[in-house]
């Protein structure tokens, strides 16, 4: 039986089986502790992406003979004042104009559907207002078990708190001693192959996440200075908020630019007519196309090579599991989840090492 097995296509399909199983059920066991430990998990996690944006002042600064612990103190002190003042000088006036936002989006969505029902479309007004209260009745269906994600999410006062102050002990922990915690880890595997092969993954996962976060970051920025002095160059209001928008939506590939896209066509659909909404519409659609095509490709690089189809997939588990958070970590796991299943596949048929004799070495920590 073995012999049947040993060296065959069937042999490699059922290998090839059990390990793809071996990987499903991690993969579940992994999303229920998640799901489980979101308090110590979701900071956790969110602590790694804020580090790949705070690690390169730090290393700058320990290069320049700062001590790690002051280096690391320093940059999050720093990180922390340029963001208390952003939120100082936005925030008054984008909470002022997101409540307003949010009327002139259901204003656009009203001059919508009543064009749609004046329209040769063969769509009746009666049908438009039928298909929008099926929605809002499956929204009120569903309304407690949202609640209740949001209140045992990231809403509860208690939660929000004690995961920002487990954070930042994280960050900077981080920051300081990240190099000897990620020794300590390979550490615990045995030594020689084994634990070369896990060094080897870390390495090529950080690079995967640093790649991943530091390239959509950039990205995030230049669509959402774009999409402002074009939407203020066409007189849209409302401009702050839809910038920020367009900023955070970034993050959410492929639903997080058709979202902010929308909006700011809505937007200037009711305060500009239909002429600008087109032409935000176009020069949205043409900010894209220099995303995808030229921006994204150079500074996210091979970072994440997944199909869209993946990535929404991705996305809505994600959503389905941990809500937005869970849509945001979604992507990015993936892609360093993709590289681990890549390194391992191209190392699952190596031969065992040989010593210069030609015999097969024996298994076992190597000294």
């Amino acid at each position: 039986m073995d012999a049947l097995f040993d060296g065959s296509i069937l042999g490699r399909m059922a290998r090839g089986s059990v390990r793809l199983l071996l990987v499903g059920a991690a993969a579940i066991v992994l999303a229920i502790l998640v799901v489980k430990l979101r308090l110590v998990v979701l900071p956790a996690l969110l602590s790694l992406f804020i580090v790949v944006i705070l690690a390169p002042p730090k290393d700058w600064l320990v290069g320049h003979r700062v001590p790690p612990a002051l280096a690391s103190f320093l940059v999050l002190i720093a990180a922390l004042t340029v963001l208390a003042t952003i939120v100082t000088l936005l925030a008054p006036r984008f909470a002022s104009e997101l409540a307003e936002l949010g009327q002139t989006a259901g204003a656009g969505i009203e001059e919508v559907t009543g064009a749609l029902a004046e329209g040769s479309l063969g769509i009746s007004e009666a049908d438009v207002g039928r298909a929008l209260d099926e929605a809002l009745v499956t929204l009120e269906s569903n309304s407690a078990q949202i609640t209740q994600g949001l209140l045992s999410g990231a809403i509860l006062i208690g939660e929000v708190l004690a995961g920002l102050l487990l954070m930042l002990v994280m960050i900077f922990f981080y920051l300081k001693d990240g190099d000897r915690i990620w020794a300590w880890i390979v550490g615990l595997f045995p030594s020689g192959e084994t634990r070369t092969d896990v060094n080897e993954l870390g390495r090529r996962a950080w690079a995967t996440l640093t790649g991943y976060i530091r390239g959509v970051a950039l990205v995030a920025v230049v669509d959402s200075v774009l999409i402002g002095i074009a939407l203020a160059i066409l007189g849209v209001p409302l401009v702050l908020p839809l910038a920020v928008l367009t900023f955070f939506a970034a993050f959410f590939p492929l639903v997080g630019a058709f979202t902010a896209g929308l909006l700011a066509a809505l937007v200037a659909l009711v305060s500009q007519g239909v002429l600008i909404a087109a032409i935000v519409v176009v020069v949205i659609t043409l900010i894209q196309q220099l995303e995808g095509d030229i921006l994204y490709p150079v500074v996210v690089g091979r970072a994440i090579r997944l199909h869209p189809l993946a990535i929404l997939v991705a996305l809505t588990a994600g959503g389905v599991t941990a809500g937005i958070m869970g849509a945001l970590l979604a992507p990015p796991l993936m892609a360093v989840g993709w590289t681990i299943v890549a390194y391992l596949r191209d190392h699952a048929d190596r031969p065992p090492p040989v010593d210069e004799g030609g015999l097969t070495l024996a298994e076992g920590p190597v000294e």
